[in-house]
C-alpha cells in the first residue's frame, strides 16, 4: 500500500488524502516516504473554527447557467469533506489548502443574520429569491452549536423574503418550524443532495455528511411540512456512482422530492489532484477508468468551466446521462425546477425596520 494509502486510511473522517498547497502559494511541499513513518493510525485532525470578518453577507452573480442572482453562505470550508467539492480552490484565497484545510478549518459569519438585515433594510434593494448554501452547506456540523442559519431564517421570515436552500444534511429538519410557514405562502423551498444510495461509498467520498438513508428521511419530513423538495443527484461521477442516478430519483421521489436535477463532476483548480489522490488512495483498480470517462464528457479535459456545459458536460456519453436523467425524471413524475414546480414568491417582502440614530415622532 502506498503511503498515501496509508494516510486516507488514518484520516478517519477526512475526504482529502494531503494537504497539497493552494495555487497562490510560493513553494509546493511534497510528503515523501523516508522509512520513518509509525504504524498505526495518524492522530486525528481536529476542526477549529475562526470568525469570517466580511461585512456584507449576500454574494452576487452574473452567471447565465445559475437559476439564482443573490446567495449567503453562513460559513467557508465545509467539515462534511466531500473530497469532490467545487469549493474547495476558494481556500487558497485564505492562504490555506484547499486539501486537509478546507475541512478542518472553518470560518463562521457570526453576524451573517445581523449583517442580512442591514442589506435587507437598504433603500435600494429590491427583493429575489436567496439561495442559502450555494456554495458551502448550511448545515454542516458545526452549525449544530453555532446556529448561524437558523438566525438567518428568522430574519428572512420575519420580512417574508424568499429562500431556496441546498443542503446534504437532516439537520435541515431542525428547522422546519421556520421553512414550514414560510413554504405555506410560497417563500421557501428545499433541495437535498444524494450522491449515491450505497453508505460505504458516501462515507468514503462525503465522510461527514449525514447518511444516504438520513437525507432520504431529511426529504420525507421536509415534504411532510409542505415544503418543496428537489433532489440532486450530485455528483454525477463516471463509474463510480453514475449506474445510480434512476434509483437516486426513484428513492427520493418516493419520500416525497417533486424535482430533481443532476450535476456532472466537476474538478476545477486543485480539485482534479485532490480527487486523482482520493481515487489512487481508495479506488487504485478503477481511477484510470474513472478520469477517461470524464475526459470523455469534458472534451479531453478534466474540466472545461464553459457556461450552459459546465454542469452537464459534452459528447455522446454526457448526452446519455442526461437522457437517462430526463427519463428517469418524467417516470418518477417530477418537475425540472428546482423549485418543485413553483416560483418562490416575491411580492410579500416587507423591509426590516431600519435603525435610526432619532426615533422617529410617528
Amino acid at each position: 500500500m502506498s503511503q498515501q494509502a496509508k494516510s486516507a486510511a488514518a484520516r478517519k473522517g477526512r475526504g482529502a488524502v494531503t494537504n497539497r498547497d493552494g495555487r497562490f502559494e510560493r513553494f509546493e511541499h511534497v510528503a515523501e516516504d523516508d522509512g520513518w513513518a509509525a504504524d498505526g493510525d495518524l492522530p486525528p485532525l481536529r476542526t477549529r473554527v475562526l470568525a469570517d470578518t466580511a461585512r456584507t453577507v449576500i454574494a452576487r452573480n452574473t452567471s447565465p447557467d445559475i437559476p439564482f442572482d443573490r446567495s449567503l453562505n453562513p460559513y467557508r470550508g465545509c467539515e462534511h469533506g466531500c473530497v469532490y467539492c467545487f469549493a474547495r480552490p476558494s481556500h487558497a484565497y485564505l492562504g490555506l489548502s484547499p486539501g486537509l484545510d478546507f475541512e478542518t478549518k472553518l470560518f463562521a459569519k457570526h453576524d451573517a443574520a445581523d449583517l442580512l438585515r442591514k442589506e435587507l433594510a437598504a433603500k435600494g434593494y429590491r427583493c429575489a429569491p436567496l439561495q442559502l448554501g450555494a456554495v458551502t452547506d448550511p448545515y454542516q456540523p458545526v452549525e449544530r452549536r453555532l446556529k448561524i442559519t437558523r438566525r438567518v431564517l428568522d430574519v428572512l421570515a420575519a420580512c417574508d423574503h424568499p429562500v431556496s436552500v441546498t443542503t446534504k444534511s437532516d439537520l435541515v429538519l431542525r428547522d422546519v418550524d421556520i421553512l414550514g410557514p414560510m413554504a405555506a405562502k410560497g417563500l421557501a423551498s428545499v433541495a437535498v443532495s444524494v450522491t449515491t444510495l450505497d453508505r460505504g461509498l458516501a462515507r468514503r467520498l462525503e465522510p461527514r455528511a449525514p447518511t444516504p438513508a438520513k437525507r432520504l428521511a431529511a426529504i420525507d419530513g421536509l415534504a411532510r411540512a409542505g415544503v418543496p423538495v428537489t433532489v440532486l443527484a450530485a455528483p454525477m461521477i463516471p463509474a463510480l456512482n453514475d449506474a445510480e442516478l434512476e434509483a437516486i430519483i426513484a428513492a427520493a421521489a418516493h419520500a416525497g422530492a417533486t424535482a430533481a436535477g443532476y450535476v456532472l463532476l466537476r474538478l476545477p483548480g486543485e480539485v482534479a489532484d485532490l480527487f486523482r489522490e482520493w481515487l489512487d488512495a481508495h479506488f487504485p483498480d478503477r481511477a484510470d477508468r474513472v478520469l477517461g470517462r470524464l475526459r470523455a464528457s469534458r472534451e479531453g479535459e478534466l474540466y472545461r468551466a464553459q457556461w450552459g456545459t459546465r454542469h452537464t458536460g459534452t459528447g455522446a456519453e454526457a448526452d446519455l446521462l442526461a437522457a437517462r436523467f430526463r427519463a428517469a425524471r418524467k417516470r418518477a413524475g417530477m418537475d425540472a425546477a428546482r423549485s418543485g414546480g413553483r416560483p418562490l414568491r416575491t411580492d410579500l417582502f416587507r423591509p426590516p425596520v431600519r435603525e435610526q440614530a432619532q426615533m422617529s415622532l410617528f
